[in-house]
């Protein structure tokens, strides 16, 4: 039997979490006797998954958003804008409500699958690590490396800016790899970060063909943000729109600004324009007083974290795209 990965593609939390959720499937579910992976990435187009893609045997949905399809066997996920309609959460309420009566808890198997939510977890690596651990027994120690730097990652948890955009440690290499590379190579590596080390990863030939010119990139993108990037009155806000990028290093804005507290990035791909809204990570403003991100990006379509987030237009709707950007960004600059 198959059993089809789809993950949030183009990010180190969702590889992460694709892999360990095989690595867990394979050693305490052991129903599947392939695995295959499939990138999912949030848009502008209507539906986020296409019902042909999911196989006939089991589908799991890791680090994405949730899909009420009855073929779907298994989801993970702590974005608080997880559910993109309130159909959808009712159907996950209505879900969870039944796999955990008493009636089913009697002759539930591990086979059946399950669904888990919380978006107090800063990583979906680590709510599938303790999920599996806690109810199917899953060793979660040979993957602590892993584990930490999903958190770290995924929770922008960098001891400074610097840190973040200089890299110098692995994981963070492999992030700019895998947020910025084409679209067979993600399936790629996630096998493998559960099997070695992420030193080890990192050296493969095949991802050290892609690290060069991503890091010669890298340094370009810090110069273009250099003359884009724009602070008032603590809103950092840039323009990258006349080049078509696929990813750059997301806190770039914060190293060149470090006094800001909030960022508005317009960017533009092969298949969206992006509003990014972001917190810096090294603020000095209490929490109490910061802006809720997901619930902003939401009123335009969007979603993410309390503290990062981001809004999906179509590639050609630019000035849709910028017109978002700026009432965000103004927004952001009235909280003072």
């Amino acid at each position: 039997m198959n059993c089809r990965v789809f993950y949030h593609d183009h990010c180190f939390d969702g590889a992460c979490s694709a892999s360990l959720f095989t690595r867990f499937h394979r050693e305490c579910i052991g129903t599947a006797q392939q695995f295959s992976y499939y990138g999912l990435m949030h848009s502008a187009a209507g539906s986020l998954f296409d019902e042909s893609k999911f196989v006939a045997g089991e589908n799991a949905i890791v680090d994405f958003k949730y899909s009420a399809s009855p073929k779907v066997t298994w989801w993970f996920d702590h974005h608080q804008s997880a559910f993109l309609t309130s159909e959808d959460r009712h159907d996950f309420l209505a879900w969870q409500a039944q796999a955990n009566s008493a009636k089913v808890l009697a002759i539930r198997k591990p086979t059946d699958g399950g669904k888990f939510y919380d978006p107090a977890y800063i990583s979906c690596t680590s709510l599938i690590a303790d999920i599996a651990r806690e109810l199917f027994g899953f060793n979660t120690e040979p993957l602590a490396e892993l584990i930490h730097w999903a958190n770290i990652v995924d929770g922008a948890k960098y001891e400074s800016a610097q840190a973040a955009v200089e890299m110098a440690e692995p994981a963070m290499k492999l992030t700019m790899v895998i947020e910025s590379s084409g679209e067979e190579f993600v399936p790629r590596v996630i096998p493998l970060l559960t099997e070695m080390s992420l030193q080890q990863v990192l050296d493969q030939p095949f991802i050290q063909t892609e690290l060069g010119p991503l890091m010669q990139r890298h340094i370009a993108g810090i110069e273009l943000l250099r003359e884009r990037t724009v602070l008032t009155r603590g809103v950092i806000t840039f323009d990258i729109t006349d080049q078509l990028t696929e990813g750059y290093n997301k806190f770039i804005p914060y190293y060149l600004h470090p006094s800001a507290t909030y960022n508005v990035g317009l960017s533009r791909s092969s298949f969206r324009t992006k509003v990014a809204v972001g917190t810096n990570p090294w603020t000095t403003v209490p929490e109490s007083n910061l802006a809720n991100i997901a619930e902003i990006c939401e009123r335009y379509g969007g979603g993410g974290h309390a503290r990062v987030g981001a809004v999906s237009f179509p590639p050609d709707k630019v000035d849709e795209a910028r017109k978002s950007a700026n009432e965000i960004a103004t927004r952001l600059r009235s909280r003072g």
